[in-house]
């Protein structure tokens, strides 16, 4: 895999990992086409060679969108030109448009800024929680615990896999091709509602409704702290902490990292030295409510990544120790969960709406606050 450096640097994007690491998930929202969101200028630094064509000697001048499209053929015309537009496509080691001639010898490349995977997902008999399926999409219900796509060491077992299984029969599916499957991604330890699409059409309107923020998506979480108003609205950019490459933060307006971010709440529920709220998402960030909730003094309940799983508020008492220690053991996990779904039917234009109850784990939780009370 060949490593190409960009002249200069520009900015990092976290579109290109974030595909690859389950670290770094929380409902966001995926890019309309499957792919990148970034121009090879903006890439991080690096380009990554992903396929590569020699025009043997007897080549005449051809359009490379055409050359690359007769010797890729697995992908169309239309997506080997955006990449051109991109700065992905380069003729003897610099980028071209769709319009350049090939001529006998060039050296064609499609250079993305990840990459290149070297497995393929491999269907699994995994069990799914499916809460609706039709010809063009399916809702999962995803479990706490249970790994989105393959990668940093995840690369079986994950919902990912258990899809290709669940549609291995579906002709029209391949899960290795980016215009159809996962629309948007939830961390592996927070459960709840995901929407699949069976088809490179419901892919591109689903995708499309998340970009304009027309779905609707509603979190229950349990977060520290108590209240003083009902509900309210947090707006801050979003993107890679510069002191903890694990985490996200609020990052200023004027950083070009930061990537604008959403979220409205209201209290469900106050329990004393924590409170269940209910977050709905207007944007999807990479850690979104995590990260917002964490910003107004009310970090995620064992939230370990963002200092949850410490005792923020209450007593200091040994008896309050052990309660708290007895309630992260209850719900091993940041205590979120994806309650509500809903989005407009790829083709039947039909409003859609699904809930998933809260799992056994937070609902324990939530008795053991109210019983402290």
């Amino acid at each position: 895999m060949n490593r190409v450096p960009l002249s200069p640097p520009m900015r990092e994007d976290d579109s290109s990992d974030l595909f690859e690491d389950d670290l770094y998930f929380e409902d966001e929202t995926l890019p309309p086409t499957g792919e990148s969101e970034v121009t090879a200028e903006e890439a991080d630094g690096v380009l990554y060679e992903h396929r590569r064509v020699v025009a043997d000697k007897g080549q005449s001048p051809m359009r490379v969108d055409k050359f690359l499209m007769d010797h890729l053929g697995d992908t169309s015309r239309n997506r080997i030109q955006k990449a051109a537009e991109a700065g992905f496509i380069q003729a003897n080691g610099q980028p071209v448009k769709s319009n350049y001639k090939v001529k006998a010898g060039d050296v064609i490349t499609l250079m993305l800024d990840r990459p290149k995977r070297d497995w393929e997902i491999i269907p699994e008999d995994i069990p799914l929680d499916v809460v609706y399926e039709d010809d063009d999409l399916l809702v999962v219900n995803k479990p706490a615990g249970f790994v989105v796509h393959p990668g940093c060491g995840n690369f079986s077992g994950t919902l990912v896999n258990a899809l290709a299984w669940h549609l291995r029969d579906d002709k029209r599916f391949d899960p290795n091709d980016p215009t159809v499957g996962l629309v948007h991604r939830i961390d592996k330890d927070t459960s709840g509602l995901l929407v699949i699409a069976k088809t490179p059409e419901a892919k591109t309107s689903l995708c499309h409704q998340f970009f304009v923020h027309s779905t609707r998506r509603l979190y229950n979480a349990l977060v520290w702290g108590p209240f003083a108003e009902d509900e309210g609205t947090i707006r801050g950019n979003i993107g890679r902490n510069p002191k903890d490459r694990l985490q996200m933060t609020i990052l200023p307006d004027d950083n070009p990292t930061g990537k604008p971010a959403v979220t409205h709440y209201r209290v469900l529920e106050r329990l004393g030295h924590t409170t269940l709220v209910e977050c709905r998402l207007e944007t999807g960030r990479t850690h979104q409510i995590r990260v917002h909730m964490k910003s107004i003094g009310h970090t995620l309940f064992n939230d370990e990544r963002y200092g949850g799983q410490e005792i923020l508020r209450g007593e200091r008492t040994a008896s309050y120790r052990a309660f708290i220690h007895n309630c992260f053991e209850l719900c091993p996990r940041q205590a979120l969960h994806a309650r509500t779904l809903g989005f407009r039917h790829p083709r039947t234009g039909k409003e859609m709406d699904f809930t998933s109850e809260l799992p056994s784990d937070m609902t324990a939780l939530l008795e053991k606050w109210r019983r402290l009370k």
